[in-house]
């Protein structure tokens, strides 16, 4: 993609990296992600208004600790460092990092100690949020504090002359209350970008781009049922036409009426025909006795493929698979832009086998899912399908927890249907970024008309988020959850216990598996 304007974000293995991207792209402004190993050279090639230095889980003194080169500070762009980024900056133009007596995690109160473009618009305090186990002893000659919390009394400081500034909390997070405005203080104020990131301005660049790779050739395309495979495959058949095969796989492991659903969206509203290819005797077959979640998205990512190889051949001038993989898919399943933990495999990024005959074409892979929507909303997708709440890859696989049989599958497809009704009944469906039931591989005992009974567990999720990076669990009113438990235990037969999931993310993830 041609930016005439961009932020270059440097990872140094945050996993909320892709969270700096995200807060800069709302400010209007392009942003993309490197690896901290850039060279100097390649940095220069994409000509950054600014950079971003990101977090990370070491410490910068640490033996093997990932360090930019110093070329990075004599860009002449102005340069922010955020968590490890700030310390890294102290610690390679002279100052002092050591471990803290005192670690600082979650909020903490800033004080604002002397006026700053950086903070132009936020008050005398602010609260933040922390996360780090070093901190700063020594400033390199130069710089000045400019904010200080009570166990950071270097919080947040400034070289003027240079343009470079360092924050010790993370402004990315929506924990920090004033991060969005500290962030559009740099990209625009400071670095002097104009707002020209939209969805249109997306659309308009990635259509060129997806031209001038597929040329002559034909792509297939995968389309899961969800929100981003669908308007991927809108904005595909927008750039290339009838060069685009949509390909539905009905893998065994889809939500009730999910094929159905899908083409009725494609033949009432776009001039698009889809294959649905009946495989799940294929997936199934091969879940049979798997229970470890990895190797269930391995097996799952495996088989789609393979089914795609076969499919493909169907058309001669089939070059390319197009997926609707997302940045959080990518950061949760391998490091592709900096030093980041493994979280878990995603069926479509670190399932993916060594060997494949189809050329990858993943127009959204540093798209974030309300990002997506506003793409599908810009392509004329309808509300009602781009509303709709995340679906996971693997399907109902990793939602039956343990051994996927026909009839746990059918099981968890009618408390699901249960459970999604009642919320929207209750008109809750837009207020919860993602809901779904999990058949967890645990037998309670219960009773009904007297008689003993030995039957499933039923676990309830639903979480509010923006990203899907961090969620928080949703407060359910007790008298919904009183009828949805009620409902699933009295028409569902192999269900006789409900019980509704309050974890957040981080720590636990969205899904189970």
């Amino acid at each position: 993609m041609i930016h005439s304007e961009r932020i270059v974000i440097l990872d140094f293995g945050s996993q909320v990296t892709q969270l700096i991207a995200r807060r800069v792209r709302e400010c209007g402004v392009y942003a993309e992600i490197h690896p901290f190993t850039i060279s100097s050279e390649k940095l220069r090639e994409l000509q950054p208004k600014g950079i971003i230095l990101s977090g990370g889980p070491a410490s910068v003194y640490g033996e093997g600790a990932p360090h930019s080169t110093t070329a990075v500070f004599d860009m002449g762009v102005p340069i922010l460092g955020i968590c490890y980024g700030s310390q890294l900056i102290s610690y390679q133009l002279g100052g002092e990092v050591i471990a803290s007596d005192h670690r600082e995690f979650g909020r903490a109160e800033l004080l604002i100690d002397k006026t700053d473009p950086l903070f132009t618009g936020v008050g005398e305090k602010s609260i933040v949020w922390m996360s780090h186990g070093d901190h700063i002893n020594k400033l390199a000659d130069g710089f000045e504090v400019i904010a200080h919390t009570s166990t950071s009394p270097l919080c947040c400081f400034r070289n003027a002359e240079r343009r470079i500034w360092g924050t010790l909390f993370h402004p990315e997070v929506h924990h920090s209350v004033d991060g969005k405005i500290i962030l559009n203080n740099f990209v625009r104020a400071i670095c002097g970008c104009h707002a020209t990131w939209s969805a249109e301005a997306f659309i308009e660049s990635k259509l060129d781009e997806i031209k001038n790779t597929v040329g002559d050739g034909g792509v297939i395309c995968a389309l899961s049922g969800g929100v981003d495979s669908t308007v991927a495959a809108v904005l595909l058949h927008q750039a290339i036409g009838d060069k685009l095969h949509c390909i539905h796989v009905d893998s065994g492991l889809m939500r009730s009426n999910e094929s159905s659903t899908l083409a009725e969206l494609f033949k009432q509203h776009f001039a698009m025909s889809i294959d649905v290819v009946d495989a799940s005797e294929l997936f199934l077959g091969r879940l049979a006795n798997v229970s470890d979640p990895e190797q269930k998205r391995k097996i799952i990512g495996k088989s789609f493929i393979d089914v795609f190889e076969v499919e493909a051949k169907k058309f001669g001038d089939a070059k390319f698979l197009a997926q609707g993989t997302l940045y959080p898919d990518v950061i949760e399943s391998v490091s592709v832009k900096g030093p980041s933990v493994t979280i878990k495999s995603h069926h479509n990024v670190g399932g993916l086998p060594e060997h494949m005959n189809l050329s990858l074409i993943e127009p959204f892979r540093e798209l974030f899912k309300d990002e997506v929507r506003n793409v599908g909303r810009a392509l004329g997708v309808p509300d009602w399908f781009v509303d709709r709440h995340p679906f996971p890859g693997p399907g109902l696989a990793i939602r039956v927890l343990g051994e996927i049989t026909q009839e746990r599958l059918e099981i968890l497809r009618k408390a699901d249907d249960i459970y999604l009704e009642e919320i929207r009944n209750a008109g809750l469906y837009n207020d919860i970024w993602q809901a779904f039931s999990v058949l967890l591989p645990v037998q309670s005992v219960g009773v009904m008309g007297d008689e003993r009974t030995y039957e499933n567990v039923c676990a309830l999720r639903a979480v509010t988020s923006t990203d899907g990076m961090t969620a928080d669990w949703f407060h359910m009113p007790y008298e919904v959850l009183a009828r949805m438990s009620n409902r699933i235990i009295n028409e569902v037969r192999g269900i006789n216990r409900v019980v509704y999931d309050i974890s957040s993310k981080p720590p636990a993830t969205i899904e189970w598996e």
